[in-house]
């Protein structure tokens, strides 16, 4: 749950809770403001609750309709000056990126002339095969699936 929901909730309550607290002995009933209290805290947490059982299951039906399969490709031999816009759109053309990383040296800031791009599993596959060896700003892409961090830590052992 998010902060900004929590801070939701707790508005709702205190709203509805300082409203029953002093409306309530106001009205024709004759109610002590103890109960005036405790019905508000009742009231205030229960659509507090609702709200966020609600909001909940949007947000889960939000995140079902863009999980997609993704691949992770290598991308390597990149020129120094390429930056993720351009490595975006060069694999655009061959379906939907969902992410562009290109690696950095940690002292210096400098790209590395390597990275990495996330995107539809459909797609990958025809994008290494057509963009591997291909020309990109005077250099020529190696492209190819990447290897999984897991794999690659185990082989090093």
């Amino acid at each position: 749950m998010s902060n900004n929901n929590v801070f939701k909730q707790a508005f709702v309550v205190i709203f509805l809770t300082l409203v029953c607290f002093f409306v309530l002995p106001l009205t024709s009933f004759e109610l002590s403001t103890h109960v005036a209290l405790s019905l508000g805290l009742l009231i205030g947490g229960s659509v507090s609750i609702l709200l966020s059982s609600t909001s909940t299951t949007a947000a889960s039906s939000d995140t079902d309709e863009t999980d997609i399969a993704t691949k992770t490709i290598y991308v390597g031999n990149l020129p120094y000056r390429a930056n993720e816009a351009a490595v975006r759109e060069l694999f655009a053309t061959h379906g939907q990126v969902t992410s562009v990383r290109l690696m950095r040296d940690r002292n210096t800031g400098k790209r590395k002339g390597f990275g990495f791009v996330e995107m539809a599993e459909s797609a990958a596959d025809k994008a290494i095969s057509e963009l591997n060896e291909q020309e990109f700003q005077q250099r020529t892409l190696k492209v190819r699936e990447a290897k999984d961090r897991s794999k690659q830590s185990s082989e090093n052992q």
